[in-house]
This record gives C-alpha cells, sequence and structure tokens, in this order.
C-alpha cells in the first residue's frame, strides 16, 4: 500500500470513529414539565371551615389528567381527596408517586402534602424521590388553615438515557397573609435552601410549585429574591407566567449545575386546563420546556 493510501485509510478510520462518538457527545433530550395546583380539598374540609369551590372535582380531575398525559414531568399540588380519580384517568404507562402523609395521626382531619409528581418518561429514565414534611405551619382554626396539612416538598433526582442528572423539587408552601403565614413560608423557605445547600451542591436544578409569594407584594416578592439568590435560581420569565389575570403565586425556577445545564425552549400558561364553563383549577397550569444538556 502506497504512502497516500496508507494517509487516506486513516483519515477514513479516524472521521468514521469521530461519527460513532459524536452522538454521544453531542446528545441533548428535551422535556416539558407541567407545575399545577389542582384545588383538590377534601370533603372533610367543610367540618373545619375550610372553603371549597363547588366545582365539581369529579368532572374536572379527568379533564386535568387527560391534559396531564401531554407532559413527561406534572408537578402537582392540592391533590388531596381525588387521587384515585386521576390515576383513573391516565394513560396506561404513566407513574405516580404522592408526597409525604399526614404527620400527625391522631388527627382524623388532617392530611398529608398534597403533593403528586406524575411521570410519562420512557422505562429508560431513572427517578428517585425523597419527600419531606416542613417543620412550620402557621394556622389551624384561621389563618388559610395550613396546619391541617402536612405540607411540604417532593425532591426527585432524574437521571436520562445518556447519563446526565439533574433534581426536580415540587413544593407547596403555607398560604395567607398574616405575619404568622409569612414567617411559616421563610422557614419553609430555609429548610429547602438547607437541604440543597447540603445535598445538591453544583446539581443542576428545577424547582417548582404554589410557592403561596405574591409577586406584587413587597415582602413576598423579598422573601422569593433573597430564595433565589440564595441557591443561584433563575426564573425564566421574571414573574409574568400567566397569561390571564391570575395573581402570581406559581413559579418555575431552576439552576444549571457543573455538568447539566438547560435551555429554555418554551415557558407560559396551558389555556387547555379549561372548558366553556371556566377553568379546571383556581391556578394557572404553568409549563416549561427544556433542553438537557
Amino acid at each position: 500500500m502506497s504512502d497516500s493510501s496508507q494517509v487516506i485509510s486513516s483519515v477514513v478510520v479516524k472521521a468514521a470513529f469521530y461519527c460513532l462518538l459524536l452522538p454521544s457527545v453531542l446528545v441533548s433530550e428535551e422535556i416539558k414539565l407541567l407545575t399545577y395546583n389542582t384545588h383538590g380539598l377534601p370533603a372533610r374540609a367543610k367540618l373545619i371551615g375550610i372553603a371549597l369551590s363547588g366545582d365539581g372535582p369529579s368532572k374536572r380531575f379527568p379533564l386535568i389528567a387527560k391534559e396531564i398525559n401531554r407532559y413527561q414531568i406534572s408537578l402537582l399540588q392540592e391533590d388531596f381527596a381525588h387521587h384515585k380519580l386521576l390515576l383513573n384517568n391516565l394513560e396506561e404507562g404513566s407513574s405516580a408517586k404522592r408526597g409525604n402523609k399526614s404527620r400527625l395521626t391522631f388527627c382524623p382531619c388532617c392530611t398529608g402534602s398534597g403533593l403528586t409528581t406524575i411521570s410519562n418518561l420512557e422505562d429508560d429514565w431513572e427517578l428517585k424521590f425523597h419527600s419531606e414534611a416542613f417543620n412550620a405551619c402557621s394556622g389551624w382554626l384561621g389563618k388559610a388553615n395550613d396546619c391541617f396539612t402536612s405540607k411540604g416538598f417532593q425532591l426527585i433526582r432524574v437521571k436520562s438515557p445518556s447519563g446526565k442528572q439533574f433534581f426536580i423539587l415540587n413544593t407547596h408552601l403555607d398560604a395567607g397573609r398574616h405575619d404568622s403565614d409569612r414567617k411559616a413560608r421563610e422557614n419553609q423557605l430555609n429548610q429547602i435552601s438547607t437541604i440543597v445547600k447540603q445535598d445538591l451542591i453544583g446539581e443542576a436544578l428545577i424547582l417548582a410549585g404554589d410557592l403561596n409569594l405574591k409577586w406584587d407584594d413587597a415582602e413576598d416578592r423579598s422573601l422569593l429574591e433573597n430564595f433565589k439568590e440564595n441557591l443561584g435560581l433563575l426564573d425564566p420569565v421574571n414573574g409574568i407566567q400567566a397569561d390571564t389575570d391570575w395573581p402570581i403565586i406559581d413559579y418555575i425556577l431552576y439552576r444549571n449545575g457543573k455538568k447539566t445545564s438547560f435551555g429554555i425552549l418554551e415557558t407560559g400558561e396551558d389555556l387547555n386546563f379549561q372548558t366553556h364553563q371556566g377553568p379546571l383549577s383556581d391556578h394557572p397550569a404553568l409549563y416549561v420546556s427544556l433542553l438537557i444538556k
């Protein structure tokens, strides 16, 4: 074989090897994530004076499930009393993981966190869950009655088929407009911050849910901005998430990690979560499409 033939052969072999290697180097994966407060309060809430919507959850939840089927990951809040109805209307292959149970086993009117994560990811994605109840709450009879629920957070470690790792956190903070409610929210944010700083050093993170931090309230806004700065979180739409006139208390925040980063492809409110009679909940359905890099 001539020298020139050897050179050509070597180039061809190297090119072929590079082409085989290229997909694993440049591979990126996309997911579409939803966060939605389903307004699924239990009927026994009437016993403790919590206002119910009277909006027919038996009709709403099958429709909510139908829309959820379009998302790879759905982070739900207030999935209290109608969970089975939700499950019965998910597509085959969907998986659901509920959050922490009630910390108060002696209380017949108390519930767990109301958090649920629905996954429609393929089987080659790995999900590992950690659920934790908050240590603080505000309000038994009054101040939004939050102590009847053991609110908390779900922390999910996600590993993609290509081996990229990142975390998702689903949460629902204390409601109410009293000083004690805001103090409870501050303590809950601090609890989240502690575990993120301890266990998620250098990791990419998506944090979403009903934070009950009003965008147009100066004190709530300060808590939100301090929390974001403390964990290096970004808001892809700077608080203006809903196309309609919803109060802004639901958020999708994220940060990039050392080995995994996100490209924001699209974000907004999913207006399919409504019928001609109105919205399917008393919160907007917010979503983000992400490129995992």
